[in-house]
């Protein structure tokens, strides 16, 4: 069979290819279709080493997908592939990679006859509000990455459809995913708890939905590998209950034995400093309007579905963070 992955060079791709290594048959291929190779810029930083048994091909979703390989009745199709960094890109680049990646992705699988899919959307969709949002609470996107998540979402539901009982589709919806080579939040919150220079924007309670990297591609396994269920399904990929900014900055420190002390900084004061700040430097330390406002705002997402699927977790939350702290030698969290 073929486990074929679009998106595969980045951050969760590779943590996913790692993991379809240790697990598939000899005789099993791995595909990585990506626009940037690893070890290229803009890939994760620190992996700079393809992996041995995986076919690496360079390919751009935005186009017609096509490349040389032997489709087999089990093969499967992870689409990973994806413009998100948000704020970041001028908004056309969402929805171009988005949803014409979405419809090259589909149109491949129409093509060669295969019936199992697994789509990374996002909690962007729900859009931002303090509400407990379910896989049944109605999406309201406010960003052109939610929006352009959510119209892949239904492009790819359209495809299972046309065929329903036979195409099995899984939609995930993660929230902060962290691990080694993530570079993002979590990173940013570990280098400024250690620099002494993280704050809490406003309050301490802001609760911010988050999933460990290993954790989401186990449940990847779980979903397209383990198990088989024919039909559609939407799974929001968060630790439940949610933990708040404040349990996260406790739970990292406890983890890898740091001691830092963080200062709460008010609303009314911290948005004011973030527009004098952000054009002589603050962007560096995350000091800028959109991101501030981002910070101070909930993703309060539900991940009892996922808890109640059957799925057995593998990390208790301060196990994640040991588990990446060792995987950084212990030299810290990156």
């Amino acid at each position: 069979m073929n486990y074929i992955i679009f998106g595969g060079s980045g951050f969760i791709g590779t943590h996913l290819i790692h993991l379809l290594n240790q697990i598939k048959d000899k005789q099993d291929k791995i595909y990585d279709l990506d626009i940037v190779m690893p070890g290229e810029e803009g890939v994760v930083p620190g992996i700079v080493e393809k992996n041995e048994g995986v076919e690496y091909i360079r390919l751009d979703v935005r186009k017609p997908i096509d490349f040389d390989f032997t489709p087999t009745p089990d093969d499967i199709i992870f689409n990973l592939a994806a413009v998100h960094r948000t704020p970041g890109h001028p908004d056309h680049e969402y929805f171009e990679t988005n949803i014409e990646g979405a419809e090259n992705v589909t149109a491949f699988a129409e093509k060669h006859g295969i019936r199992k899919l697994l789509f990374t959307s996002s909690i962007a969709p729900y859009g931002a509000a303090e509400e407990l949002k379910t896989e049944e609470t109605l999406p309201t996107p406010n960003t052109p990455y939610g929006i352009s998540k959510l119209v892949a979402e239904k492009i790819h539901e359209k495809w299972q459809i046309a065929d329903k009982d036979h195409r099995e589709l899984t939609i995930v919806r993660p929230g902060i995913v962290y691990g080694k080579g993530e570079h993002g939040n979590m990173t940013r919150l570990y280098k400024g708890q250690k620099g002494h220079y993280f704050f809490y924007a406003g309050r301490r309670d802001t609760i911010k939905a988050c999933i460990y990297v290993k954790e989401l591609v186990q449940f990847f396994k779980y979903r397209m590998i383990d198990n088989s269920f024919v039909g559609s399904d939407i799974f929001n990929c968060t630790y439940e209950p949610a933990y708040n900014i404040q349990q996260i900055c406790e739970t990292m420190q406890k983890a890898i034995g740091m001691k830092r002390r963080i200062m709460l900084i008010p609303s009314g004061v911290l948005i004011p400093a973030s527009y004098v700040l952000a054009p002589v430097g603050g962007k560096k330390v995350g000091i800028h309007p959109a991101r501030i406002r981002k910070l101070m705002v909930s993703t309060n997402i539900c991940g009892k579905k996922l808890m109640d699927s059957g799925y057995q977790m593998h990390y208790g939350f301060e196990e994640t963070f040991k588990d990446w702290f060792r995987d950084c030698e212990e030299k810290g969290l990156f």
